[in-house]
């Protein structure tokens, strides 16, 4: 039987059952100490389609050799694709991250803008990065939407979305702002290690009583 949805103590919940786990890529480097915007956006760019247990080594050995629009322009296309290697395509995250790169130091004088518009005009930043790095680094309210976010909040019922954009739009529009840099924190490694996509733990799962399981046919 299932009890009416309540998005704090399912949050609660999910904060204390993934205590044991990894944290999310861009929220343990930050805690590392890599806690500048610019930073945290070009981790995102890394960990586009890329496994966070990739995107974190290839994240420090990057910074380990810049750490600024000014020092990431010192390399040279070749050597800052070498760098990347390991996550999905190197090449065009190279392209990507030296265009940040120019336009921070010849426009913004080092410093990247912390708004949503100003970092989604840059070639290559899309939502999801804008967002992420803002709440990270910025503390500025955004919601990060990746297939685990996507897929737990539709499986709970509360979304009726087909693309992760979409369902960014949904919550936006229909939880507490307080709420939104805590999404992407709690549920990517929630979607990851609890609520699977396939065979998710729904036995052990802190939140059950609260999900619809939409489309589960078998679990754990």
């Amino acid at each position: 039987m299932k009890i009416p949805f309540d998005l704090e103590t399912v949050l609660a919940r999910i904060e204390k059952a993934i205590a044991a786990y990894p944290k999310a890529a861009m929220f343990d480097l930050y805690e590392r100490g890599f806690t500048t915007l610019f930073e945290q956006l070009i981790s995102c760019i890394i960990s586009i389609r890329t496994l966070d247990e990739t995107t974190i080594p290839v994240s420090l050995k990057l910074f380990a050799q810049a750490r600024t629009p000014e020092a990431m322009l010192l390399l040279s296309h070749e050597n800052l694709v070498q760098l990347l290697y390991g996550s999905t395509f190197p090449g065009q995250k190279a392209d990507t991250i030296l265009g940040i790169s120019k336009t921070a130091a010849e426009k913004y004088n080092g410093q990247l803008p912390a708004d949503f518009e100003g970092l989604t005009a840059l070639k290559g930043v899309g939502p999801k990065c804008a967002n992420l790095a803002l709440g990270v680094a910025a503390n500025v309210p955004g919601i990060s939407v990746d297939i685990h976010v996507h897929r737990v909040v539709n499986r709970w019922g509360i979304a009726k979305t087909s693309q992760p954009e979409q369902t960014m739009v949904f919550l936006q529009k229909n939880i507490p702002q307080k709420n939104w840099i805590n999404i992407n924190r709690l549920l990517m490694p929630f979607g990851k290690n609890i609520c699977t996509g396939s065979l998710p733990h729904c036995s052990t799962c802190p939140v059950l009583n609260y999900c619809a399981q939409v489309g589960v046919t078998k679990h754990r």
